[in-house]
């Protein structure tokens, strides 16, 4: 996915209305891959789930945090993006996460690649965050409520994916308020020609 670059009216959190922003990191689908995941969850319609609209699925790479101006969080994104090229996200299998006993999550996993895995850790860099848990990158499909491991047992998921996507840009999204659904795309930053980074094997 390379689409235009696009950035945010200045005005969402800007020096006359300091309100904070809920925003993260993340890589939005292309439209075909995001109705090909979407698929996958679709069965789990008769139980009590909060299915993720095509439109909203994506891979975060720095979970959410307030951000009280916009413009700084670009800044600090387009400097990422510049020092990397163009990768390719490969999803291996869908199923219940993120503890198969206790799943919260149906989702589908990527693998970690050296492209991939690079740009999360520059990204958490960047924007000053630590994440202790092991890599695992994955995008979430439906969320379970209530007993979710009755549902997986119901119901069991687990099964190899082969689908792969052309990652160019990286995107800054903001979280909808609580109550509503629906992510917001504030800046689409396309990456830079790094042909080292371009360069992978997979993992």
């Amino acid at each position: 996915m390379n689409p235009a670059e696009t950035e945010p009216s200045l005005g969402l959190a800007s020096a006359g209305n300091p309100q904070p922003v809920r925003v993260f990191v993340a890589l939005k689908m292309a439209p075909a891959t995001a109705d090909d995941l979407a698929k996958s969850a679709k069965e789990l319609e008769q139980f009590p789930v909060r299915l993720i609209a095509a439109a909203d699925i994506h891979l975060t790479l720095v979970p959410p945090w307030d951000e009280v101006s916009i413009p700084v969080a670009v800044a600090k994104l387009r400097r990422v993006a510049d020092e990397c090229g163009d990768f390719t996200l490969e999803f291996r299998r869908v199923g219940y996460g993120p503890e198969p006993k206790r799943p919260r999550l149906l989702w589908a996993e990527c693998a970690a690649t050296p492209g991939l895995a690079r740009l999360h850790a520059m990204l958490l860099a960047a924007f000053q965050q630590t994440d202790e848990r092991p890599f695992r990158p994955h995008v979430t499909l439906a969320r379970l409520r209530g007993n979710g491991a009755r549902i997986a047992r119901k119901h069991p998921i687990d099964r190899d994916l082969a689908l792969a996507q052309k990652v160019g840009s990286v995107e800054l999204m903001q979280s909808p308020p609580p109550g509503e659904r629906g992510y917001k795309v504030l800046a689409s930053l396309g990456f830079g020609t790094n042909r080292d980074f371009s360069s992978e094997t997979p993992g």
